[in-house]
């Protein structure tokens, strides 16, 4: 005996006139949120060429005690994880939710693979005393020989760890996402909540793949 599908979500809310318009609207919502985000990381990254600039010697030895190895991997995990969410986009669209599921669980591993890699580069750096703080201390004279060294390794624990805690709230609206697919919840008539969040996480993606030749590469 065959089945047939129902579209769990047939109209759109009461707030808005068309299912256009509200798709419309939470695109354009989702843009202006990531437009700020964009602005403080920005912000950042402008902090970060000033000093460089200025401290230049030093930066150079910091990214020297980061292992580009580490950041590459995550680096290699964040675009899988790109890839991954943008076929979840593409089945929910087509009205798989069964796959879109799959592709989310498996962006929401790379994400978390991401934060575990990140912990143990953290612990090895604060183990070595690499950790800005008063009490910031390395045996090793020739790294203390630079004070401005404290600038570099202040600059890559915020922007890491602010990308880090992006990468967490992102791991949060995935498992809401997933909830949400496993109940059927979207269809090729609605699926803006899977769009936004695709689009909140390439753009957290983008920001690594800046973060990562700045403070590993050059």
């Amino acid at each position: 005996m065959s089945t047939v599908k129902v579209d769990r979500r047939v109209d759109h809310s009461h707030h808005f006139n068309s299912m256009d318009q509200e798709h419309e609207a939470g695109k354009q919502g989702t843009w202006l949120f990531m437009a700020t985000e964009l602005m403080m990381f920005g912000a950042l990254f402008v902090g970060y060429f000033i000093y460089r600039g200025k401290f230049y010697d030093a930066y150079v030895q910091g990214g020297d005690l980061l292992s580009w190895k580490i950041g590459g991997f995550n680096t290699l995990v964040l675009l899988l994880s790109s890839f991954t969410m943008a076929l979840a986009v593409k089945d929910t669209m087509e009205g798989n939710n069964k796959k879109a599921f799959t592709k989310v669980l498996i962006t929401t591993l790379c994400a978390v693979t991401f934060l575990v890699v990140k912990f143990f580069e953290y612990k090895g750096k604060v183990s070595t005393g690499l950790f800005p703080g008063f009490g910031m201390w390395n045996p090793d004279p020739s790294l203390n020989a630079l004070p401005e060294l404290k600038l570099f390794f202040t600059i890559y624990f915020i922007m890491t760890g602010l990308h880090g805690f992006h990468i967490l709230v992102g791991i949060g609206l995935m498992i809401w996402l997933m909830k949400r697919l496993k109940n059927d919840e979207f269809s090729p008539n609605y699926y803006t909540a899977v769009e936004g969040v695709g689009l909140y996480w390439h753009i957290v993606d983008v920001i690594w793949i800046y973060l990562f030749p700045l403070l590993y590469l050059i």
